[in-house]
């Protein structure tokens, strides 16, 4: 009954956005004032502890949304200056192959938008992209989407992992343990089983584009890319897993899509590994009714009026600069970080202290930065500015409600454990009784938790954040390695990806398939369970023979 009551507010987040479509933005904050009730009554949690550790949650959703408003901010820069205008026309021209023009664009250059942007800029930016080459919307949505799950995890400078250790602090504090350390191991064990299974997401991607949107309705036209689908895979994922284990969590997509993206172009246009018979869709007269679009696409705002080079140098700086200012032994990073505004004893809670590490927050410094440096670069008007501005305020209120709700909803069921009835926190009540029902098969549940937190949510970093502390201390409670079960709930929050109602949305908005949702989520589901039990399936062998690469007491 306790676990039960623990899970109450989660379940009626979930009932509320599945069944209902409510959007996150209500249905949170519903549930954090559910939450609120039950650490009150239940848990006899005194009122300013409640308040504080709600406060402290807020204040810790700061961080995760200066990073979010950073990456929108110069995605829609660029829209605006024309920049994107352009870097899509120089996709063009490269291939007539819709097979190989599905990887470029949807798998290396989505992964390069994930990496710089994430929040599901990438299926909304390559699906209208795919369509503009003659695909038809409704494949262009799916493909993009499938794509678009293994850079997920260090989407937007690593902004996933960094909601994770949001919520982990206080787990990771409670053991003694090293966060900075913790991260970086984690890291490493995110990447690699991802990177495994990464390696064939664009062939899995190509055969189902082909086995329902072929003549022949046939997974063969796919298999029949195999060679260059896999190359494009290793292209990505090996710069992936290099840098994942060297440099941390903000790096791994944008370099490895940076690294391979002009391989797989290079391949393409000389046309290395490349099928020889071109496959293409049928003819516009044959295609289903559901296939085609219901509005027309205008496609970016900005008009293509500057070179290649010039449109990719905000990239290309953003690059640069991530790397100087997290390399320690350059010396930046030490002085960004110790800029802090600090916020001590919260709500006169003794040794709640909030800090915000405003210059070293990937959102402020490259983002931000860039951002502005772009507007200058790319010869912009400073209405033009004021445009990029206002949207992006616009587009972030609604992710900052349920960060903001989110947030304090996952630090005061964990820190519920302050209470006067000598109850477990609500976070280690879940936890004890997902561990009682699961037991040793719990590895094959921990990816799928983390795909329903996205589904519900629309995000990895708001799935991470809602589930990180529980699958943790569910771990804890089994005797399983804590990082690795951790990492199986970041890799699962970011193949739920493929079929999480707000991504699914945003993208059939932008190719105009409106009200096929339902049949991409149906579809999507195949390769999101492929992907989820193989991952389970590798971290489980590693569990059961005993390897745990960060022991804690």
């Amino acid at each position: 009954m306790l676990a039960f009551m623990a899970f109450l507010p989660i379940l009626v987040t979930i009932v509320l956005m599945a069944a209902f479509n409510w959007p996150a933005k209500r249905a949170l904050p519903l549930s954090l004032v559910l939450s609120g009730g039950i650490a009150l009554t239940v848990w006899q949690m005194d009122f300013q502890h409640v308040i504080g550790y709600s406060v402290f949650g807020f204040l810790k959703a700061i961080d995760v949304l200066i990073i979010i408003f950073g990456a929108i901010l110069i995605l829609n820069t660029m829209k605006i200056s024309g920049a994107m205008t352009t870097i899509n026309n120089g996709f063009n021209g490269i291939t007539k192959d819709r097979r190989i023009q599905a990887v470029i664009i949807g798998w290396m250059f989505g992964a390069f938008i994930e990496g710089a942007a994430g929040f599901g800029t990438p299926a909304a930016i390559c699906g209208p992209l795919l369509v503009g080459l003659g695909f038809p919307p409704l494949a262009a949505a799916m493909v993009a989407l499938i794509f678009n799950s293994t850079p997920v995890s260090f989407g937007a400078v690593g902004t996933p992992v960094f909601g994770a250790m949001s919520t982990l602090a206080g787990n990771l504090s409670q053991v003694g343990a090293d966060q900075e350390a913790f991260k970086l191991i984690m890291t490493k064990w995110v990447a690699i089983p991802h990177g495994l299974v990464g390696v064939f997401i664009p062939l899995l991607g190509l055969c189902m584009l082909t086995k329902f949107f072929s003549e022949e309705k046939s997974i063969k036209p796919g298999l029949a890319a195999a060679p260059f689908a896999i190359f494009a895979g290793l292209a990505f994922v090996i710069p992936y897993i290099a840098t994942a284990a060297f440099l941390g969590p903000e790096f791994p997509s944008l370099v490895g899509a940076f690294i391979g993206l002009p391989i797989v172009l290079l391949a393409a246009k000389s046309g290395f590994l490349v099928p020889k018979d071109s496959w293409d869709f049928p003819d516009k007269s044959k295609w289903e009714k559901d296939w085609k679009s219901v509005i027309e696409d205008k496609g970016d705002t900005g008009e293509a009026k500057m070179s290649l080079a010039k449109a990719w140098a905000p990239y290309a700086l953003i690059a640069i600069i991530l790397v100087v200012t997290r390399i320690p032994s350059l010396g930046l990073k030490a002085v960004l970080a110790a800029q802090k505004i600090t916020i001590p004893n919260i709500m006169g809670i003794e040794g709640l202290n909030y800090g915000l590490q405003w210059a070293y927050l990937p959102g402020t410094i490259p983002f931000i930065l860039v951002a502005m440096i772009t507007a200058v670069i790319h010869g912009m008007s400073a209405q033009q500015v004021k445009q990029a501005w206002t949207n992006t305020f616009k587009q972030i209120t609604g992710a900052a409600i349920a960060l903001f709700a989110g947030v304090a909803l996952v630090q005061l069921m964990l820190n519920s454990g302050t209470n006067a009835g000598n109850l477990p926190s609500m976070m280690t009540a879940m936890a004890q009784a997902a561990a009682a029902i699961s037991g040793d098969a719990f590895p094959f549940f921990a990816p799928f938790i983390g795909v329903l937190g996205a589904f519900i949510s629309g995000s990895n970093t708001v799935s991470n954040i809602l589930f990180s502390s529980f699958q943790f201390e569910t771990a804890r409670i089994l005797a399983m390695p804590e990082v690795l079960v951790v990492g199986l709930q970041i890799i699962g929050g970011a193949v739920g990806n493929m079929i999480c109602v707000n991504n699914v949305v945003a993208v059939c908005a932008t190719v105009g398939t409106i009200g096929v949702e339902g049949k991409i989520i149906r579809r999507n589901a195949i390769p999101c369970f492929i992907y989820g039990i193989i991952v389970a399936s590798v971290v489980a062998a590693m569990i059961y023979s005993g390897f745990n690469p960060f022991p804690l007491k």
